[in-house]
């Protein structure tokens, strides 16, 4: 096995539990609108990043635009490591279902995150597909809503891509119709990604990467609701108590050991093997590690790069401050794409 996917793994694992605490900070302190215009904001720009850019890729082009969009949704989520239903009942009608756990709510986060939440992401991605498409027929029929607050017994999120016989305005490219449910699912007919083209690793970086982009394109879209100062603040807190929660479970996944400056360094040296950064380590009574890369921030203009590592850091200072013994931790950077983090006994 490649020894670098332990460590590319924690990292998908790490930036996943980071969106969910993030998602719970800007809930719990600045309320539900707020995270449903954040949502709709970060899904809106993955959606444009991402959605006409992977038809090629996942084999999509040609299909009609119903069938083509459930099925990028199914293969997309299912590459992301998200377990997603489909059900086609004719060309101009697709199901998708997730199922539990969902990602975006993950273990103990779906009590706490409104449903707002799920409805930015409605209309930020499924809502502009026919947008996206140029095809204004095409809409997004929701049945099942899995973020809810009053525990109306629903199953998860649920609906259909549709192709009308008319034009859609604005309002009508998203509406519920909770009556409904989907047609039986058949395994058979269940889309999947060329196996030749994904192998183990390529797998495991795509789903770090998954993660890793709504993290990336989260911050940004937080300093545009927020403003730059409360988002930043915000995504630092998260960031910092994520590093204090997951740092036992990446450590035994790439053999770091509880100890001293040292010990610190070499965790993180591989930790950053698993985003692909170059890493170099001085031991000593204060430890230093050099890193170079920098893939969390690549493709960003500098003021979002700036924004982001602002954050990012503090995931690995609330990872060392969980060990047993005190350090102090400090960041320089070094260049457009390097680092500097000196570990020293507190």
């Amino acid at each position: 096995m490649n020894k670098a996917l332990p460590a590319i793994a924690a990292q998908a694992e790490l930036h996943h539990q980071l969106l969910l605490g993030l998602e719970l900070r800007v809930a719990t302190r600045e309320g539900p609108q707020v995270v449903g215009d954040w949502m709709f904001r970060l899904f809106r720009q993955q959606h444009e990043d991402k959605f006409l850019s992977s038809f090629a890729k996942l084999g999509l082009q040609g299909l009609p635009h119903a069938v083509a969009c459930a099925r990028y949704h199914v293969l997309s989520n299912g590459i992301g490591g998200v377990a997603v239903e489909y059900m086609e009942e004719s060309d101009t009608q697709a199901w998708v279902r997730f199922r539990y756990p969902r990602w975006m709510v993950d273990g103990a986060a779906i009590c706490g995150v409104p449903l707002e939440a799920g409805r930015g992401f409605l209309r930020g991605w499924y809502a502009h597909n026919g947008v996206s498409l140029g095809n204004p027929r095409l809409g997004f029929v929701c049945v099942s809503e899995d973020i809810s607050e009053d525990m109306r017994g629903q199953y998860g999120l649920c609906g259909y891509f549709r192709e009308y016989e008319h034009m859609l305005d604005e309002e009508q490219r998203l509406v519920f119709a909770p009556h409904e449910r989907p047609p039986p699912f058949d395994p058979a007919r269940q889309p999947q990604p060329p196996e030749a083209e994904w192998s183990a690793e390529r797998l495991a970086k795509a789903r770090r990467n998954y993660a890793l982009d709504y993290v990336r394109n989260g911050v940004a879209a937080l300093v545009q609701v927020l403003g730059r100062e409360r988002a930043l603040a915000l995504a630092a807190q998260a960031a910092r108590l994520t590093g204090l929660q997951q740092y036992r479970r990446m450590a035994e996944a790439v053999g770091g050991v509880d100890g001293g400056p040292n010990d610190a360094a070499a965790f993180l040296a591989a930790m950053f093997a698993g985003m692909g950064d170059e890493c170099r380590v001085e031991t000593g009574t204060i430890a230093r590690l050099h890193q170079q890369g920098l893939r969390v921030q690549r493709g960003l203009p500098a003021p979002a790069r700036a924004d982001l590592l602002a954050c990012w850091t503090e995931l690995w200072r609330g990872a060392l401050h969980s060990h047993r013994a005190f350090m102090d931790l400090s960041v320089e950077p070094v260049g457009d794409d390097g680092l500097v983090w000196t570990i020293r006994s507190s």
